[in-house]
């Protein structure tokens, strides 16, 4: 798979940093680089990329307001050199934050991550033929759910459950070690509704996390929550606290 890349920063040599990591890059397809935001966008509106390079710190246009006219299809990776826009970014639902000066390996982090994204969209579209229905359980156990995932109905255990993410259309949820995580189409909306009277919370935009799970919050409101570190948000934040507090009641 080849993912088609977009690059907008005002800075050129940020941007001719970002084009050299993607000619290194085998999975990775440089469209074009701009410093203008306004014509970027303009660009990206016109022919939605895969990946987005953006600079958060712009004249005319800022990164934050111009990756909300962004097609859905886009997967946005912000490249800045202020550190306290890192949790702005997750508001947007980014795929990933990196802070300058660049290193090619946090930035083949970040595109991994949409590389994966891309290839389970991918495995999900092509999974169209109609599933089985479920085989009865003897055990009847409540804490197990089935979801549909590559053309089968796959069962989750909620017990191992760490979080969901929301991936546009689809949603991930990430089991315990060693279980892989399973991807299907569902909006958060619906898998908020169903996983909340089994002991889960949503937390942003983005995630919704099983409470026991969690191992700490720091101060600036991260979920720490198996290798992942969650923020939460100001629109979850009151419901959120309010359930963790009613646990040490």
């Amino acid at each position: 798979m080849e993912l088609n890349c977009v690059i907008i920063d005002d800075e050129p040599q940020a941007v001719a940093l970002i084009k050299n990591y993607i000619s290194r890059t085998p999975y990775l397809h440089l469209v074009e680089g701009y410093t203008d935001s306004v014509e970027g966008l303009s660009k990206v509106t016109e022919n939605p990329p895969d990946i987005l390079f953006l600079d958060i710190q712009m004249p005319d246009l800022n990164g934050l307001e111009l990756s909300k006219m962004v097609n859905k299809h886009t997967k946005i990776i912000f490249t800045t050199a202020f550190k306290q826009y890192a949790f702005e970014s997750y508001d947007v639902c980014a795929a990933d934050y990196l802070l300058k000066p660049i290193s090619y390996a946090k930035f083949l982090t970040a595109t991994q991550k949409c590389l994966e994204w891309f290839e389970m969209k991918e495995a999900a579209k092509q999974s169209t033929a109609a599933a089985p229905p479920p085989p009865p359980s003897s055990s009847n156990n409540s804490n197990d759910i089935f979801v549909k995932s590559d053309g089968m109905m796959v069962r989750v255990n909620l017990s191992q459950l760490l979080y969901v993410c929301g991936l546009k259309d689809y949603v991930k949820f990430v089991m315990q070690p060693p279980a892989k995580p399973v991807i299907t189409l569902m909006t958060m909306k619906a898998l908020e509704e169903m996983l909340l009277p089994y002991g889960f919370m949503r937390v942003n935009r983005s995630y919704v996390v099983a409470i026991d799970k969690i191992k700490s919050v720091d101060k600036n409101d991260c979920i720490y929550i198996g290798d992942e570190i969650i923020h939460v948000t100001d629109v979850y934040r009151n419901d959120v606290f309010k359930k963790l507090f009613a646990l040490t009641s």
